[in-house]
């Protein structure tokens, strides 16, 4: 038998307690089976996830390889595990984001393949997604600018990138030999992706290729206050623009004294 081809792209996910969102994840992932590979980190589950169960509950067979974390070591650490195994195991040409519980769009990896073999410009490559919260059936949409010059100003503000809806070159993770940072705690994607526009161009796809799911036991909204602070400590340290750094200090500033439940409020009425 021939050996396969090297994947088209490797799909990184984290999990921590949730095979279940796992393998949701996974049945709406579409892509020929022999051209992608999953790379799962499982960070130290109180039951360790096991091939044979995620296999059961799958609707298509998906190739997959499970990296274990003895004990809980948090998503940094995680991610960074997925990328060492990625580049010193593979040849694949791009690395794809997901969360558990997160969902695609049928076409949304053929169309992120497409458009990086086409734009070999591009770097890191975004969507537009959609936010729910499946239990109150309410969310929002995130649309975001769509080229580089336009992303990296909007990038003082918010992150244009929504890590499950990302796809990144590993060619430049390995010439750059860069990982997530760990000291920018609860917004390593944040720093991770200002590194990445910072060498190179970036893109978004005017299309909503992801739902995120909206977790109000998320580690994102367990730590707002946290995150908000990383944030700024990420706009200070990548950013080179004077002005645009104190437009979002006090942007920033602002949200510390807004509840989450009005911002998302605000969000939902807005996307309609």
């Amino acid at each position: 038998m021939l050996p396969l081809p090297p994947p088209d792209f490797c799909l990184l996910i984290p999990c921590y307690n949730n095979t279940e969102g796992l393998v949701e994840s996974l049945n709406t992932v579409e892509y020929e089976e022999e051209k992608y590979l999953v790379v799962v980190v499982d960070d130290g589950s109180a039951v360790a996830l096991e091939e044979k169960l995620i296999r059961s509950g799958l609707k298509r067979p998906v190739r997959f390889v499970i990296l274990t974390n003895k004990k809980n070591e948090g998503i940094t650490s995680s991610l960074n595990k997925g990328l060492d195994w990625i580049t010193t195991n593979t040849t694949t040409k791009y690395i794809a984001r997901l969360d558990c519980g997160d969902t695609c769009d049928p076409e949304r990896f053929v169309k992120q393949v497409q458009y990086l073999d086409l734009h070999h410009e591009v770097i890191l490559l975004g969507s537009w997604c959609r936010f729910l919260d499946k239990k109150k059936s309410q969310g929002y949409s995130y649309k975001t600018p769509l080229l580089h010059e336009e992303i990296v100003k909007e990038m003082h503000f918010r992150n244009v990138f929504i890590h499950p809806a990302v796809m990144f070159r590993v060619s430049v993770i390995r010439e750059n030999r860069l990982r997530y940072p760990v000291n920018f705690m609860y917004a390593e994607d944040y720093a991770f992706f200002w590194t990445l526009i910072n060498n190179g161009q970036s893109f978004i796809l005017d299309e909503f290729l992801t739902i995120c799911e909206i977790n109000g036991k998320g580690i994102s909204l367990q730590n707002r206050g946290k995150q908000l602070r990383s944030r700024i400590k990420v706009v200070n340290h990548f950013a080179t623009s004077f002005s645009l750094k104190i437009l979002s200090y006090l942007r920033m500033s602002a949200l510390f004294l807004i509840p989450y439940r009005i911002i998302l409020r605000w969000k939902g009425k807005k996307s309609l």
